[in-house]
């Protein structure tokens, strides 16, 4: 926790002291699931980008130490951070990167019996630079990493909850979120200040694309056209260079290029395909072929109008 002014005037600061959470974060996924019940039904459930434990915390909790001694058996929790943390009452840790397959591949190991996870959370979140636009699309990326990972472990009908920072391609962000789930919100819990850029998406009912093969995607490392072309499912094809758009590899609308784009060739200038037929500017055009723009040559044909 901090230790800011700012800190310890927060309520949610004091009461995450008074109440034993490791982070005023815990009361996000509190408020979270009081309006969305998140946790109806939860037997076994993933926290991606755990550390340092907060949100694991909420789950030991509200999942294993709410029901009896007896009942706590069927409760398999398992927290994922490239981190350790400390303990927790009926948490699984698992030292991984969430961008591994192998990862992916132990969390079903520890499930057993080919089951998956009902419920998968991730607060992570990069180191803020102070720069909108880089931070949301670091952020971004690290969304892609645990929806691609939760495509692995999460059971159809789960749910998938996860930081973002809101912006302008947050809209496009809902649009890939909706390929995979049903129902897709945005919340702002009342614990997440209203300064963050910070918000959650709740993804319920998760039905991926018939014939959707899940992989692992890393477009800051991979080369996304060859990842979707690594299966035979059309489907894959369509929908990776879809979900990895924001990948700054390709062409940025708002920049300048070389128009040699190809290097092996050398550029050929070519004219418009289709000229303005009656264009505005053609009057200009003509006075300009006939008329000097040096300084006093416009008086000098005005006045041989006149003679």
């Amino acid at each position: 926790m901090g230790k800011t002014s700012k800190d310890k005037r927060d309520i949610y600061y004091r009461l995450a002291k008074e109440e034993g959470w490791r982070a005023r974060s815990a009361f996000k996924l509190i408020h979270i699931d009081e309006v969305f019940h998140i946790f109806d039904g939860v037997t076994r459930a993933v926290d991606l980008c755990a550390a340092p434990g907060s949100w694991s915390q909420v789950l030991s909790k509200r999942l294993y130490e709410s029901r009896e001694p007896k009942d706590r058996e069927e409760v398999k929790i398992i927290a994922v951070d490239l981190q350790s943390m400390g303990p927790l009452p009926g948490i699984i840790q698992l030292q991984g990167d969430i961008t591994m397959l192998s990862t992916a591949e132990a969390i079903i190991q520890h499930f057993g019996e080919q089951q998956k996870a009902q419920l998968v959370i991730c607060d992570g979140a990069p180191d803020v630079t102070g720069l909108h636009d880089i931070d949301e699309y670091i952020q971004s990326q690290l969304l892609l990493a645990a929806l691609n990972i939760t495509t692995h472990v999460l059971t159809k009908g789960g749910t998938f909850v996860a930081k973002i920072f809101r912006g302008k391609d947050t809209t496009l962000l809902y649009s890939q979120l909706r390929i995979f789930f049903e129902r897709v919100t945005i919340a702002k819990p009342p614990s997440s200040r209203n300064s963050s850029i910070e918000a959650f998406v709740v993804c319920q009912e998760y039905n991926p694309p018939e014939g959707y093969i899940p992989q692992m995607i890393n477009p800051m490392l991979d080369d996304v056209r060859q990842i979707a072309c690594q299966t035979d499912s059309p489907v894959n094809r369509a929908i990776i260079p879809f979900l990895v758009c924001g990948d700054l590899r390709q062409f940025d609308s708002d920049m300048s290029y070389s128009l040699n784009i190809d290097p092996e060739k050398d550029y050929e200038y070519r004219d418009v395909v289709q000229k303005p037929l009656a264009p505005a500017y053609s009057e200009v055009l003509e006075r300009m072929k006939t008329t000097s723009l040096k300084h006093g040559s416009i008086k000098v044909e005005a006045d041989k109008k006149k003679d």
